[in-house]
């Protein structure tokens, strides 16, 4: 390209394409499309995923990689990711959803995700039947010849309630429905869902993948092949696509999440024990207590509890106000997942879009806190948790 003048040459850079050896870090494929010498290739590339990366809304290098690994950490065939948690799964909603169907899901969910099946119901005639999430039973007795899949948490956001994947995966699939999982705080180290029987599970990748709380993310990883290639060509539309850095984010994140996830359950078990023996505190959620609605189902499904519980103060909202207001080391923020301690108040943050009567049903009070535990000392994180509850000490 010697012949070129200057300003064709600063828009034609030169490209390297390594041989002979390999990149210890998958290199982020910042491009938005790619050069083809052979139309038909071009072409075949914008029609299915397995084809010559065409276009960033389609696929990209660095995202496919990232898919590949979740993939295979979920022992799924495939997976597609989102620029977001909520991405993910509303990409999964509207492709498989049409007016007049039916979807069965369980009580206690994530905001964002009951407000769009509030959504779906007002603007789309989607009805939606609510179980609980430990209930085959309830699932059967909902079952029509309408109802397109069943939907579950893992550990529910944010009272921490453990589904009965095995058995509500079972009468699922006795049914023919598929069953979309919210993996997210369990991660893939916790839990597997689709060994349980799911066929599409869902990440928030913001959370424990990514893990340093710099990027936004989803991804949502498929049992079927079929089912993938559906979601696939309605994702490719919806223009959901994560940007390439945040890809790249998301796996040099997954590189260290199981030395993270040890450490987040090894505070938890020390925090949530000493809270719920402080005599300021009412009720602390969490499935590794004995005192938990889920404790014994999920000793059976998870080999940790996760790394987020809930606590209820004697003195309701004003007290839980109070308490972080008074924090100094844990951060008062949202979302999850990263090195850091977070705490929030769902129903005015994460669950401020739900009806009253939701949350009532999900057993979120007015006053409950929800504590995403970090990878700090677990000492400093107690001296400023205490502190927090006896503010006139």
């Amino acid at each position: 390209m010697t012949d070129l003048r200057p300003d064709t040459r600063v828009v034609h850079l030169p490209k390297v394409q390594p041989e002979g050896s390999t990149p210890i870090s998958t290199p982020i494929y910042q491009t938005s499309g790619f050069v083809f010498d052979d139309p038909a290739v071009f072409a075949d590339g914008m029609g299915r995923p397995d084809a010559a990366f065409v276009y960033g809304r389609y696929s990209n290098p660095t995202t496919r990689v990232l898919e590949e690994a979740v993939a295979d950490l979920e022992g799924g065939v495939a997976a597609i990711a989102a620029s977001t948690g909520m991405g993910a799964i509303n990409t999964i909603f509207l492709a498989l959803l049409s007016p007049g169907d039916h979807v069965i899901a369980q009580h206690s969910l994530y905001g964002g995700t009951g407000h769009m099946l509030e959504e779906l119901e007002a603007r789309f005639k989607i009805d939606v039947t609510y179980v609980p999430e430990d209930d085959p039973d309830a699932v059967r007795a909902a079952v029509r010849p309408e109802t397109k899949f069943l939907y579950l948490e893992t550990i529910a956001n944010p009272m921490t309630q453990v589904a009965d994947l095995p058995g509500m995966c079972a009468v699922a699939r006795e049914a023919g429905i598929p069953v979309i999982v919210d993996n997210t705080f369990a991660s893939p180290i916790l839990c597997r869902p689709i060994e349980h029987g799911a066929s599409i599970v869902v990440h928030s990748s913001t959370k424990y993948l990514a893990g340093h709380a710099d990027i936004v993310g989803g991804i949502s990883v498929f049992a079927d092949q079929e089912l993938y290639l559906k979601v696939w060509k309605f994702h490719a539309g919806l223009g959901a696509a994560p940007d390439p850095f945040a890809s790249w984010l998301t796996l040099r994140g997954i590189q260290t999440l199981p030395l993270r996830m040890a450490r987040h359950t090894e505070n938890i078990r020390i925090l949530a024990a000493r809270f719920a023996e402080h005599p300021a505190v009412e009720a602390v959620h969490w499935p590794g207590l004995p005192t938990h609605k889920s404790h014994a189902l999920a000793t059976k499904l998870l080999p940790e509890f996760g790394g987020v519980f809930s606590f209820d103060l004697v003195g309701g909202r004003e007290a839980g106000e109070r308490f972080m207001s008074s924090l100094k080391v844990a951060l008062l923020a949202p979302s999850l997942g990263g090195v850091e301690t977070l705490v929030m108040q769902p129903s005015t943050t994460s669950h401020r879009s739900v009806s009253d009567a939701a949350l009532e049903a999900a057993g979120i009070r007015p006053g409950t806190v929800r504590i995403a535990v970090g990878i700090e000392n677990v000492e400093d994180l107690w001296d400023d948790f205490a502190q927090a509850l006896n503010p006139s000490d």
